[in-house]
This record gives structure tokens, sequence and C-alpha cells, in this order.
């Protein structure tokens, strides 16, 4: 994973600028990734949820 760069020229906005990083971590996952590395998750646990998550969508 590389850095995530936004461009901020004069004329912009900070808002716009702050959207577009808002857009480029979300598109990224780094929010997504940081959260599921919030917490140590033994291999055993991961495989259960992984499977409750599995089952949750095959009842949709």
């Amino acid at each position: 994973m590389g850095a995530i760069k936004v461009i901020n020229r004069q004329t912009d906005h900070i808002d716009k600028t702050l959207r577009a990083l808002k857009k480029k971590v979300d598109k990224e996952g780094v929010m997504k990734t940081a959260k599921a590395n919030r917490y140590y998750a033994k291999p055993s646990i991961k495989k259960r949820a992984k499977s409750k998550a599995a089952l949750k969508y095959k009842r949709k």
C-alpha cells in the first residue's frame, strides 16, 4: 500500500480537497484495514466470523 497523495491547488477550497482525500482513502481501503487490525483476533475467531458472514450473505 503506497502513500495517498491529494494535490491542493490555491484555487480549490479545502472542502473539495478533503472530499478527494476521503474518496481516495475509502477506495484504497485504508480505514477498513485499520479497523480490522485494531485488535488481535485469533485465527479460530477469524474463521468463525468469516463463516458467519458467508452464511448471512447466503441468506440474502
